[in-house]
């Protein structure tokens, strides 16, 4: 693991916030808090595993064996600096270059807010009745505004209720989800994420997927309220019940009864050949997590993500094994030195 990288996490750390890990953790095992400092610390340095690695992982649980086969934190972030040119990662970052970069990915309406741009915005407020506001930069769903055009005395006084966050703003058509995941839970657009390595051979490699639900809200996002459960990345199927933030598992959606563990989605073939064909736009971001969401006519990107993340696709009650996701980095790596680089 790098030494600048450790060196930063510790001068940023929340002290406060480990030392409340390490309690928990006490409580739990029974062992000494110098015991699981000092053994927190060696996961630092060995497997690149934060505090809050070590507790979601349940790493103090875990043979040293085990615990190498986890995607941390550190070595997700090693993996973004090995593939990902910073010089290229605004295009994924703002969502506005994103929609233009990815255009023939999305699949539906959509135009920036710039401020200058007022004939084109009332354009597609006249094209559409209700409609996304998404800010242009941030995560986890946040700031994403359904606005309904009824809701307002007039397309001018929407226009200036929209102006007021320009120019990082965009709009776009409210995506109208395949009616089989719609049945699991009509209140948000239930995305997969598909995680994509572009390697230096030109290869794309789909590393894994997961199934993110909504519940209570229309956005699926994990940190935002949502659910998550793993796939079968080969076939599209989900292979465990869903888990949301509090640790409440669920094999049927709470909302409507609909059954998530063995949930097949529609035309799994096609997406993923969309994210493949996606994941040779921009080469020099190479490790992407693509939100896909399956429509009646297909599945269309919703948006792809710089920084993947690691969290979501080894939590302990899918990995009854105790095995994470490292090995398929290692694999993809492996063939990667037997192929080469491409001319």
């Amino acid at each position: 693991m790098k030494a600048r990288y450790l060196v930063q996490r510790v001068l940023n750390m929340n002290y406060k916030a480990m030392l409340d890990k390490i309690g928990s953790i006490h409580k739990k095992t029974g062992r000494s808090r110098w015991a699981i400092f000092q053994d927190m610390r060696q996961c630092a340095v060995k497997y690149g595993a934060g505090y809050m690695d070590y507790d979601l992982f349940e790493m103090y649980d875990l043979t040293p064996e085990q615990r190498d086969t986890y995607l941390t934190r550190g070595r997700n972030n090693d993996i973004v600096v090995k593939y990902n040119d910073k010089d290229h990662m605004a295009d994924f970052g703002d969502k506005i270059r994103f929609n233009a970069r990815f255009q023939r990915f999305l699949h539906r309406d959509w135009v920036p807010v710039t401020g200058e741009n007022r004939d084109d915005v009332l354009a597609f407020l006249g094209r559409h009745d209700t409609f996304m506001a998404k800010p242009s930069q941030g995560s986890c769903g946040w700031g994403i505004e359904k606005l309904d055009r009824a809701d307002f005395p007039s397309l001018d006084a929407l226009y200036a209720h929209l102006a007021e966050k320009a120019p990082l703003l965009e709009l776009e058509e409210v995506i109208v989800q395949h009616p089989a995941v719609s049945a699991i839970y009509p209140g948000s657009i239930n995305t997969v994420r598909m995680v994509t390595i572009r390697g230096k051979s030109g290869k794309v490699y789909l590393v894994t997927a997961m199934f993110r639900i909504g519940n209570g809200k229309f956005v699926d996002n994990f940190n935002s309220g949502g659910m998550v459960a793993p796939m079968d990345p080969e076939t599209g199927t989900v292979i465990d019940r869903a888990l949301d933030k509090q640790k409440n598992l669920y094999a049927d959606h709470p909302a409507t009864g609909a059954p998530i563990k063995g949930f097949t989605f529609p035309d799994w073939d096609r997406a993923v050949e969309l994210v493949k064909s996606a994941a040779q736009v921009v080469p020099e971001v190479g490790y992407v997590g693509w939100d896909v969401c399956f429509t009646p006519e297909g599945p269309c990107l919703v948006e792809g993500n710089q920084f993947p993340g690691h969290d979501i696709y080894q939590l302990p009650v899918h990995t009854p094994d105790k095995i994470g996701i490292m090995p398929r980095f290692r694999a993809i790596q492996a063939e990667e030195e037997k192929r080469g680089p491409s001319l």
